[in-house]
């Protein structure tokens, strides 16, 4: 017996618009012989649809299990639709009027479909760099503005031949309204230039992968900027490479040609290759192993960073090389990477010896995301390309929040903006002290108020008022008349841990173990080691590392010695040079302006006192040696110190910590650990087994003080922030005490726990403000 006919209206919420979600309905729709239509609208998906019970209660199983590659159903809900059945075939109707927002979904790596295209010879689009569907290709890179069409892309200068548009029009194709389709006929084209200008070449690809095995460094254009690259098992090109961008230390990136390439110099887990053949194709930090890459590509690191090809353009490319090559920011060491190809031909020159370039805009500047498997899972340390601007959901108590425009910190920047209970945050855009990477973040907060249609109640700040960041935010909020809101450093961090895990306000009280390098604390002091308890509507501060002086203030963040210095002074006093006499330590001061730094200290010249848990391990770190004079990039001494500690964690032992209560707060005390490395040093002990010590010491004193504040304020949650919490030991050591002694342990992994992850701390603080 046939069921009667009725009608359903259908409302399907997430990442919805622009991922080919209409003609999938329609797919679905016409599989199962049901009529009516679906369209975009201001909420999402609409779908009007008549059939049999049976067979519409099918169709809603399928549309929550199943969904295009770039889409993300959070939510499908029906009511009974009254009316006439229309009959007929199911349709795709136009968007509705009035409010209506696409969004844009991040940019993705090639599918199994365009990649099989490019290295088919029967294919029209055999070998074409710039092949994409709606399942992939370029999205956040390319958009200018609102609506997200083809004429609001760079795309806009390649008018789609016959072809290429009747696929755009044709629902049953996997390019239809894709905004970036294009093929050999009508699309974007490479070209090479040397550092004269063009040069003819018949296959561009090729001749680069040529030019790469002879040791050539090349600038390539990719999807969201310039890169250099350079054969990743030579020494010499790779230290040329090095000099010509003036990037001393910092860890370079590798590209491979597929996954078995990578295990013969890495070893590699099952989520790990997950992770690197994943549509967002991030780099993920693996842990060396087999034949050895070019020395000078991460020294003194244990892991390296790879990542596999995620456009045509670097599948053509990899699979015309046999071995795997640097592909590194198109940049001097600390600016902005190129995105326009004349700003590349100027500031790459003298770095790249030739460039393979295209004439497809690059819009928005977008970095690799970064990736690494830790104990927990994976966890972001960059999130940029392949994840940025996707939403993330918070709790349900957020859905009636004000919109806040959360303005991110000074280093690592992000920006967040808050709406509907969900929150969308900025690619990483930089170090706002530098000039275009403000630029870059004015006119980025400008683009994503625009495409996702967002007028801010609520504008949230740091509190430090230097920050560049700070000063946008209240230039903003006294240009619109919005409502301010500072929010403390290392409260945002606990806050955006909180907010990651869709913790509700209310049942949010939580300590925060908060370690990094410095924030501005409620007090004007200076803090970095931290012990919060609260949640997203205030806190207090239940401990603390002793603060100690950084002596040259910025100076010390970038010479160790300084900061060793300050300690050996906090803990022993005018006794600290005889101490360190009888160890390898002082050798490393000879030639340092030992007295200057001490009247620094003593007088409070330029030299603030601070519970910074980063130069801690600066100190430590330069006691054994590790980057003492000068560390390249932030984090190095640390990142080389916990590289040297990891083969002898499990047995080294564990330096002692003071606690003392000051005021009814817990203070870790750093003496008897300064007293114990001495004597190791002084014996002669071998420089891992200190800094296994180190890492295992700090971890026991962690862990004991979050327990105890836990304890005392009848909470079994514990948050785990801050850049310190990068460091892979340390964390992981953290994670298995606390959950063991059975404490609830949040991580964060969906946003970096650094200062990338601030701004939807702030988001969410300020947005039950």
């Amino acid at each position: 017996m046939t069921s009667p006919i009725v009608g359903r209206h259908i409302r399907v919420r997430g990442l919805v618009q622009g991922v080919g979600f209409r003609p999938h309905v329609w797919r679905l729709a016409t599989e199962a012989g049901l009529s009516g239509h679906v369209l975009n609208d201001g909420a999402g998906v609409a779908i009007e649809i008549w059939g049999g019970a049976d067979a519409l209660d099918a169709f809603l199983a399928r549309l929550e299990t199943e969904a295009p590659p770039l889409a993300r159903v959070d939510a499908v809900q029906w009511q009974s639709l009254e009316g006439q059945n229309p009959g007929g075939e199911f349709r795709i109707e136009k968007s509705a009027g009035g409010d209506i927002s696409t969004g844009v979904v991040p940019d993705a790596a090639t599918c199994p479909d365009c990649l099989a295209e490019i290295f088919d010879p029967e294919n029209r689009r055999f070998g074409y760099a710039f092949t994409n569907c709606t399942h992939c290709g370029p999205r956040l890179s390319i958009v200018r503005s609102i609506p997200y069409d083809r004429a609001k892309t760079s795309m806009a200068v390649f008018p789609m031949c016959e072809d290429c548009a009747r696929e755009y029009e044709d629902p049953a194709d996997r390019r239809f309204h894709a905004q970036p389709n294009a093929c050999p006929v009508c699309g974007p084209r490479l070209w090479l230039e040397d550092w004269h200008w063009r040069r003819d070449c018949s296959d561009p690809i090729g001749e680069i992968a040529r030019l790469l095995k002879e040791g050539a460094i090349v600038a390539i254009k990719g999807i969201g900027g310039f890169h250099l690259a350079c054969d990743a098992t030579s020494d010499a090109t790779v230290a040329e490479l090095r000099r010509r961008k003036r990037r001393a230390a910092k860890p370079l990136a590798v590209m491979a040609k597929n996954a078995s390439q990578i295990r013969r110099f890495c070893s590699t887990s099952e989520e790990e290759e997950n992770l690197l053949e994943a549509r967002s194709a991030p780099i993920v930090l693996l842990r060396n192993g087999g034949e050895a890459l070019a020395k000078g590509i991460s020294p003194g690191q244990a892991r390296t960073g790879f990542m596999l090809p995620y456009s045509p353009l670097h599948h053509l490319l990899m699979a015309a090389l046999d071995r795997p090559i640097v592909l590194t920011s198109g940049n001097l060491s600390d600016e902005p990477q190129a995105i326009d190809n004349q700003d590349a031909r100027e500031r790459l020159k003298g770095i790249a010896d030739f460039w393979l370039m295209h004439d497809r805009d690059i819009v928005n500047r977008l970095d690799d995301s970064v990736l690494r498997v830790d104990a927990p899972g994976p966890q972001i340390l960059r999130r940029a390309r392949g994840l940025a601007p996707e939403p993330l959901p918070l709790a349900e108590d957020f859905d009636d929040a004000p919109p806040v425009l959360a303005m991110g910190g000074e280093l690592k920047s992000t920006f967040c903006l808050l709406k509907g209970g969900q929150a969308i945050l900025s690619q990483h855009l930089g170090d706002l002290e530098e000039l275009a990477t403000h630029a870059d973040y004015r006119d980025a907060i400008r683009l994503y108020r625009d495409i996702f249609r967002f007028d801010p109640g609520v504008i949230a700040v740091d509190m430090h008022p230097d920050y560049l960041s700070t000063q946008w935010g209240e230039a903003l909020a006294a240009e619109t008349d919005t409502k301010l809101v500072r929010i403390q450093h290392h409260h945002a961090h606990l806050a955006s841990c909180l907010a990651e895990h869709r913790i509700e306000p209310g049942t949010d009280l939580t300590v925060g173990i908060v370690m990094d390098g410095l924030g501005l604390g409620k007090d004007g002091t200076l803090w970095g080691g931290e012990f919060l308890l609260g949640g997203y509507g205030g806190f207090e501060r239940a401990g603390y590392f002793l603060p100690v002086s950084l002596p040259g203030g910025a100076q010390a963040m970038r010479e160790p010695w300084r900061n060793a210095v300050a300690h050996l002074v906090a803990a022993f006093g005018d006794e600290w040079r005889e101490r360190v006499a009888v160890t390898r330590f002082a050798a490393l001061l000879e030639g340092k302006q030992i007295g200057v730094v001490e009247k620094m200290i003593a007088r409070g010249l330029n030299a603030p006192l601070s519970s910074s848990a980063g130069r801690l391990f600066d100190a430590v770190a330069a006691m054994l040696g590790i980057c003492a004079d000068r560390q390249y990039y932030e984090g190095q001494a640390a990142m080389e110190m916990e590289a040297l500690a990891a083969d002898y964690l499990p047995s080294a032992g564990a330096y002692p910590v003071d606690f003392v209560d000051m005021d009814g707060k817990i203070v870790l005390s750093w003496a008897p650990l300064w007293e114990a490395l001495l004597e190791d040093l002084g014996r002669g002990m071998e420089t891992g087994v200190i800094a296994a010590r180190f890492h295992a010491g700090l971890t026991e004193a962690l862990g004991d003080t979050a327990m105890r504040v836990a304890q005392s304020a009848g909470t079994q949650r514990i948050v785990l922030s801050g850049g310190v919490m990068q460091n892979r030991a340390l964390a992981e050591m953290l994670n298995v005490r606390l959950t063991c002694a059975g404490f609830d342990v949040l991580v964060q992994a969906r946003v970096p726990a650094n200062d990338g992850g601030l701004s939807l701390g702030q988001a969410a603080i300020a947005a039950i403000s």
